[in-house]
């Protein structure tokens, strides 16, 4: 199960790795305190959004638990996919990117890049898992790669960002479907 969230992890950081790319783009010289910021930001609001989304649905899981593999396949697929739809149009959004990284600029971010997060969370309601190591493992993993993503930005370009974004949203989907293989009993 470990690597199982690490994978996860890894995958719901893209948006935020991708989104700080763009930012690392605006910047003509990037500070450790904006790195630093940037890890705090995303790192913080993906560790929220999954334990939020953990206690909504864990008010309902009784009620679900005779499809809950459906519900994990299903927002795990919805949420790849829409990562990989979101990496061929992310282009324009690249553009309004600015260097600003106070809280009127990084809150927006943090929240958009957080919401598949929340979705991710209802679904490990579903699943056997300690709750507070998932999150702390997404929080620390989506810190680390938008500290990276803010880097190689300033110093690769945009080359990185859609690549991520579209192998974030495979994992994804790659991962529920192992869960309703699992639960169908296609998978031992």
């Amino acid at each position: 199960m470990l690597v199982q969230i690490l994978f996860i992890a890894v995958s719901v950081s893209m948006d935020a790795f991708a989104v700080s790319i763009g930012k690392g783009l605006t910047v003509k010289k990037l500070r450790v305190l904006d790195a630093f910021k940037t890890a705090l930001w995303f790192g913080g609001f993906q560790a929220l959004f999954p334990l939020l989304g953990y206690f909504a649905a864990s008010t309902f899981s009784k009620y679900v638990t005779a499809v809950d593999y459906w519900i994990i396949f299903g927002l795990l697929a919805l949420i790849g996919g829409n990562m990989v739809r979101e990496a061929f149009e992310e282009d324009e959004e690249n553009v309004k990117e600015t260097a600003d990284f106070d809280w009127k600029h990084m809150l927006p971010l943090a929240v958009a890049c957080s919401i598949d997060a929340f979705a991710v969370g209802v679904s490990f309601a579903f699943m056997t898992l300690n709750i507070w190591l998932s999150v702390i493992i997404i929080g620390v993993t989506t810190g680390l790669f938008s500290a990276a993503g803010l880097y190689i930005g300033r110093v690769f370009g945009s080359r990185w960002q859609k690549p991520a974004q579209i192998a974030g949203g495979v994992v994804l989907i790659l991962i529920g479907l192992k869960v309703l293989f699992e639960h169908l009993g296609f998978l031992g």
